[in-house]
């Protein structure tokens, strides 16, 4: 990998500096000269730009008067001088609209109108021309390192809002703090926190002010709460998808699938030592010709491995008789992400012992798809999957009490065997909408728009002497995501098989 160290001007002065980049005057007008023309065309707006007003008045609408700061987050470091591929963050795109293009330290500020209402300016890095220092010799941002950065007038091509240097960002943050309040998502970049901070910090004391250290304290509390409060709204925001993002979701389901397809059609030769990460490889290769990436990282567990609820090691073994749980999902270039988990068997067919699990997984799952319609809760989905469960785990004897018993709150024994819950919100995140409060989220009547997965599973671990000895280590997960529709919902990943025998079928038609 070429050497990636920053330019002297932005190492620490207690770094010494083992690399060098030419800066003689003579070598910068040289590398300045002699270079095409830049092309003029601007390019056509991302397909979300005609849906990100409609999302920005609803934000409006609930905080008038004050400013309101999205980061899109900053690069991060993944080791020494290597960052992380940047990825947005997710507020900043649903508003943006901006999803794999979104540069890193871009930020939208929604600036609050006389009358009513915000006007959106996104702040932005553009590109350094070729006459710059930072053409060449920045590692981070330079076009020689990275490629090039749009252009202002690019960025407000791709996205229809007014775009402005990063430099002036500061200064707008803190432009009459005193009578405007400020908002920031937080967690998205410190150094926009940092930015917002010194703004609400106000202007300078004057000779003999007095601010009591607890009113200082209390202050700086409440601005945090503020804070949370944008972050919770914009969560809540998007609990309801419109038409471009259930369409996203579609394509990224789409993609997923053919993935999965993918695995099963190269599951024997995937069988050996290091099985686990032919699996993922497979997966990721679609992911990564399709769309963006995986959404996050994939979940490749065979054998007892399925039974760890977050496998992502995805450094074991494939062995014939096994079953592979693969969890994951593609994330489309708008940053959507599907999240769908299939438990296949290694060799083509289901063990009675295998099948005998996997059916009651089925069952809870059938269940949970019957109570997915607008006007029920979120929770009953989730109770209704657990019904099953806790039946059938009372029919073979392994509770301690009845399965009524057990669906109580006392009780509760049957997530033993699944701690984790049965649904969660789909969309940008994989985990989409975790700001919410419980009211609109586990406690929330399901609207049509609304998009979830619905994923019961049963873990039965190697070392659990409650379980019959020829079931332990068989782990298994049926996992789709849901659209709610005006009258049920739509399984958007019903394209991947779900039964035994479905599974079987289709296993032997790709190979």
């Amino acid at each position: 990998m070429a050497d990636t160290a920053p330019p002297p001007e932005s190492r620490p002065a207690e770094v010494v500096e083992h690399r060098q980049r030419p800066n003689s005057p003579a070598f910068r007008a040289f590398i300045a000269s002699g270079w095409s023309a830049r092309a003029t065309a601007v390019p056509p707006a991302v397909a979300a730009a005609a849906w990100t007003p409609a999302r920005r008045d609803r934000l409006s609408a609930l905080l008038l008067g004050e400013r309101l700061v999205i980061p899109a987050g900053a690069l991060r470091v993944r080791s020494n001088d290597t960052d992380y591929r940047f990825r947005a963050h997710s507020a900043f795109t649903w508003l943006t609209g901006l999803g794999a293009q979104a540069e890193p330290d871009s930020v939208l500020v929604l600036e609050p109108r006389d009358g009513g209402g915000h006007d959106p300016v996104l702040f932005v890095r553009p590109r350094a021309e070729r006459d710059s220092p930072e053409f060449y010799a920045n590692a981070r941002y330079g076009e020689l390192w990275v490629g090039p950065r749009p252009t202002l007038a690019e960025v407000e091509a791709l996205t229809g809002i007014a775009a402005q240097h990063l430099d002036g960002l500061g200064d707008a943050v803190a432009n009459d703090a005193g009578r405007t309040p400020v908002r920031v998502v937080p967690g998205a970049d410190p150094a926009v926190q940092e930015h917002v901070a010194k703004a609400r910090a106000g202007t300078p004391a004057q000779p003999g002010d007095s601010v009591e250290a607890a009113e200082v304290a209390a202050s700086v509390e409440a601005a945090a709460a503020a804070d949370q409060v944008l972050a919770r709204i914009l969560s809540e925001l998007r609990l309801v998808k419109d038409a471009f993002e259930v369409e996203q979701l579609r394509l990224a389901v789409e993609a997923t699938a053919r993935g999965f397809a993918d695995v099963a059609a190269g599951l024997g030769d995937a069988v050996g030592p290091r099985g686990e990460r032919a699996v993922e490889t497979a997966f990721e290769s679609r992911a990564r010709m399709e769309g963006n990436g995986v959404g996050y990282d994939t979940i490749a567990a065979a054998g007892p491995h399925a039974c760890t609820l977050h496998w992502i090691r995805n450094d074991g073994a494939v062995a014939e008789g096994d079953l592979l749980l693969l969890d994951a999902g593609v994330e489309v270039d708008s940053l959507y992400t599907a999240d769908v988990t299939r438990t296949i068997p290694a060799s083509g067919r289901f063990t009675p012992e295998q099948r005998r699990v996997y059916e009651v997984v089925l069952e809870a799952a059938d269940a949970a798809f019957e109570v997915a319609r607008p006007g029920r809760t979120f929770r009953q989905v989730h109770e209704a999957a657990m019904k099953v469960i806790a039946g059938r785990l009372a029919e073979w004897g392994w509770l301690p009490a009845s399965a009524p018993e057990s669906l109580t709150p006392q009780g509760q024994f049957h997530r033993r065997w699944m701690i984790h819950g049965t649904s969660h919100h789909l969309g940008l995140d994989v985990h989409d909408c975790a700001q919410a409060r419980r009211e609109m989220y586990l406690d929330g009547v399901l609207e049509p728009g609304m998009v979830f997965t619905i994923e019961p599973g049963l873990y039965l671990l190697p070392d659990d002497e409650l379980v019959p000895k020829e079931l332990r280590g068989i782990g298994i997960r049926i996992e789709d995501d849901v659209l709610v529709t005006q009258d049920g919902c739509e399984n958007l990943s019903a394209m991947l098989p779900r039964r035994c025998e479905e599974v079987e079928e289709w296993m032997a038609g790709l190979r």
